[in-house]
């Protein structure tokens, strides 16, 4: 079969995604973070790379995996026990990795935000929500009842909601954040939504958002983080006319 040139691959989500762009955590590594041997006939898409997930995408027979969450938030070094394993694994099936951390977050059209919306049917949108220096969510406007709102908040992550019921029972300006964002409940509250859409939070928000008079609705870190590496799985897929597929391996988290 032949190969589209991993190059070609890279640079098409570099152009999109603009890693350079983006201050990102210590350790996120936006980018390529593993190379292969220079060809690509199959994408895999995950949430995660882990030594998990990095099987799962050799089953699919894929020789690039694409990642929100990528290989290097911790020290990888030294390379011996279950790094060396890990490793060992991608180049002896020849897997390369890369990885968008905040840039997935914020990107307008594939990113996990404007995904979520559109998962959602919100269609008036605008950028909302700054992290390290760049806008990376989104909020909507409209005229939703809480509990419906909720209904379809589980129907588009395909699993539970928790919803804090702090605010009005209609919400009408609503912030979506995927992820662990839950701690800064103060700073989407001070972004005029009166709910915010995310993935998890701690417990002390429950009581925040009852003194900030804002619903929180928490539907998972991993859940409302599938869907922009679908996205960009997709967009290369047509782009360059290859498989693809996506690797679910839910935390519950």
């Amino acid at each position: 079969m032949p190969k589209t040139p991993l190059a070609a691959i890279v640079f098409e989500c570099d152009r999109l995604l603009q890693p350079d762009r983006f201050q990102d955590w210590d350790g996120a590594q936006n980018g390529l973070q593993v190379e292969n041997r220079g060809g690509v006939t199959r994408i895999a898409a995950a949430v995660d790379a882990t030594r998990v997930t990095v099987r799962l995408a050799i089953e699919t027979r894929a020789d690039l995996l694409l990642v929100h969450h990528g290989l290097f938030w911790s020290a990888r070094h030294p390379w011996t026990g279950r790094h060396y394993e890990l490793l060992r694994l991608l180049l002896d099936h020849d897997l390369a990795v890369y990885s968008a951390h905040l840039p997935l977050d914020a990107h307008p059209r594939l990113g996990n935000n404007a995904r979520l919306c559109a998962a959602l049917g919100f269609k008036r949108i605008e950028p909302f929500f700054e992290c390290k220096g760049r806008t990376i969510g989104c909020a909507a406007r409209g005229r939703i009842g809480r509990a419906e709102l909720a209904e379809r908040l589980r129907g588009a992550v395909g699993g539970p909601v928790r919803v804090v019921p702090g605010g009005p029972a209609i919400c009408r300006r609503i912030g979506v954040v995927s992820g662990g964002v839950g701690a800064e409940l103060s700073l989407a509250a001070a972004g005029g939504v009166d709910t915010f859409i995310t993935g998890e939070g701690p417990h002390w928000t429950y009581g925040l958002a009852e003194e900030l008079g804002i619903n929180v609705l928490y539907a998972g870190h991993y859940a409302t983080e599938t869907f922009g590496v679908k996205a960009l799985a997709a967009h290369l897929g047509r782009k360059f006319r290859l498989p693809w597929s996506f690797v679910d391996h839910p935390t519950g988290l």
